[in-house]
């Protein structure tokens, strides 16, 4: 799975632009969101072909800024506190945490600077792919 980094500009149909280009594309968003800071907003969409959507995107005329392949982990929700102990672990691996949302399963994606000691520190909260993902 892949999480795929766009700037749009702070105006109406943005996401409209790049929901169609998806679609069009055939790709699936799994999860994500646009978060906006003065007159630009970056989205982060989480997809299974990296690929595809960075060649869908740039050709509906999107500015991408990287695809990069996600750290996907499931906290225990029956117990609080799991979002600091997660992070907390990758604090204490050295790991920074770049990019945080949650996909349509509930799973925690994680965009890190160190995916191999991220995904060691991280081992007991793995997530089992789900059954669409296979």
């Amino acid at each position: 799975m892949y999480d795929i980094h766009l700037e749009f500009e702070n105006r109406p149909g943005e996401l409209a632009r790049f929901g169609d280009a998806m679609g069009t594309a055939g790709v699936s968003l799994e999860g994500g969101g646009v978060f906006t800071a003065g007159e630009s907003a970056h989205a982060h969409f989480l997809v299974e072909d990296g690929d595809r959507a960075r060649a869908a995107a740039e050709a509906a005329g999107l500015k991408v800024v990287a695809v990069r392949a996600v750290l996907i982990r499931r906290l225990k929700q029956d117990q609080p506190g799991q979002l600091g102990a997660i992070a907390a672990a990758l604090r204490d691996a050295g790991v920074s945490i770049e990019t945080q949302y949650s996909d349509h399963s509930n799973q925690l994606i994680l965009i890190v600077d160190q995916p191999g000691k991220a995904m060691q520190a991280t081992a007991a909260w793995a997530a089992e792919r789900p059954e669409h993902w296979r």
